[in-house]
């Protein structure tokens, strides 16, 4: 009874607010402007997958190659001597995923106070090309347009269209005469809102420099370092991930909550390898989105270990509902678990739930800090099979393996606290059968 006291009082103070956090306009905004860019993200590291085929050619000695070892040393040669050309799509996608993002990001939130949606993403562009790349000699720097732009690309999406809002809210519009057509009117009307950002944002860009020497986006990323070092440290990652967990023990999506800060963190680690294997260098970026994929390996709560014990368990409903669980699991999607089981408010499986990520991230964390399994350095698709993304991410076959070894351990955590829910619901059976 206490428990389910508790239960039920923490479940009346975090609903209401994880609701309010997970319904926050801005937050939403950034999870879908994130969303949008990802499609052009994928399409982009096809090619950079094509550039780097998984072969040692250090190691390939032609004599003693078969056909196959023949074909990827070939496909090596070919892709070495075209890198530039093969990877420019690469480039102009990944290259400017900050650029993709503050449009994204704009017209998300536009689109949630019902502006003029397209427009309000254009101007969030003009403005983060006007503070994000710099001329000098005639040359235009692309750093920041690509994933050291990403935190940039946030703060102007979302504040470019609250500036916009303020010419709605307070009505601030050139008096036209009626003779002028609305389209005119609209388009005129468009000019102040545009120029005012421009006034706004360049005017900090330039004060900024002339003060600190640095342009808007370096100042910004220095400013928000320490945060992100704190979500970028493991210890950091880990609390965040586990707040996600606790909230969907209260039937409350928390992935989509901690989605934009962790999504967003492995998005920008996993560009920065990447820019490290493109130069030759060693990738040292643990904290990447293959973190991000591990925490959710099965689903939040790493259940993909639960869905096989179930599909052999003695109780009927629950290999009915592991059955039905197992590709939507290996595509990580646990819902018909999480809600099915369920273990939504089960003070049985919390524990495993909420310690499985835990032991799966620090494993991944120190496999990669080893070299016993490959860094991330490409962004993957999303909700294809765990097996396809730990290839897809790293190109390295061991990363498949190590998702495998993952699985086996989640089975091992969550198996006495199954077999305790279990055993359980036996003897609840066992006693209808008897009253009967």
């Amino acid at each position: 009874m206490e428990n389910s006291a508790l239960v039920i009082k923490l479940n009346e103070i975090l609903s209401p607010l994880a609701a309010k956090i997970g319904n926050q306009r801005h937050l939403k905004a950034i999870s879908s402007g994130m969303m949008f860019s990802l499609r052009f993200i994928v399409i982009g590291s096809f090619f950079l997958i094509f550039a780097n085929p998984p072969i040692n050619i250090d190691r390939y000695n032609p004599e003693t190659a078969n056909y196959f070892m023949q074909f990827m040393a070939g496909w090596k040669y070919f892709a070495v001597a075209n890198y530039d050309v093969i990877t420019a799509p690469y480039n102009l996608t990944m290259g400017i995923i900050g650029l993709i993002s503050v449009f994204g990001i704009a017209f998300s939130l536009a689109h949630e106070y019902k502006f003029n949606a397209s427009m309000n993403g254009m101007i969030a562009v003009v403005i983060f090309l006007t503070v994000c790349t710099p001329v000098k000699d005639g040359m235009i720097s692309l750093d920041f347009l690509g994933t050291n732009g990403l935190f940039v690309a946030i703060i102007i999406g979302l504040l470019v269209v609250e500036v916009n809002r303020t010419f709605e809210i307070k009505n601030i519009k050139l008096k036209l005469p009626d003779t002028v057509p609305p389209m005119v009117a609209t388009f005129i009307n468009m000019l102040v809102p545009l120029l005012t950002n421009i006034i706004i944002f360049y005017g900090a860009n330039l004060i900024v420099l002339s003060t600190t020497n640095t342009i808007f986006p370096e100042a910004i990323m220095q400013l928000l370092t320490p945060a992100t070092n704190i979500a970028g440290s493991l210890g950091g990652f880990l609390f965040i991930v586990t707040l996600g967990n606790i909230l969907w023990m209260f039937g409350i999506n928390g992935s989509s909550i901690i989605f934009p800060i962790v999504f967003t963190l492995g998005i920008a680690q996993t560009g920065l390898n990447a820019e490290q294997m493109t130069n030759n260098e060693t990738m040292t970026h643990l904290m990447n989105l293959q973190m991000f994929r591990v925490s959710i390996l099965g689903g939040a709560g790493g259940t993909l270990g639960l869905v096989l014990l179930m599909m052999r368990s003695r109780v009927p409903e629950y290999r009915t509902i592991g059955k039905l669980s197992l590709i939507p699991g290996i595509c990580s999607i646990n819902e018909p678990v999480i809600f099915g089981l369920p273990i939504v408010f089960n003070p049985i499986l919390a524990i495993p739930f909420l310690f499985t990520p835990i032991v799966s991230l620090l494993l991944t964390y120190f496999a990669q800090q080893f070299g016993w399994i490959g860094l991330g350095f490409i962004i993957d698709p999303s909700f294809t099979p765990f097996f396809a993304q730990a290839y897809l991410s790293s190109m390295d076959w061991r990363n498949i393996i190590f998702c495998f070894v993952l699985i086996l351990v989640s089975i091992f955590i969550y198996y006495p606290f199954f077999k305790i829910m279990e055993n359980n619901r036996i003897k609840i059976i066992d006693d209808k059968l008897e009253s009967l």
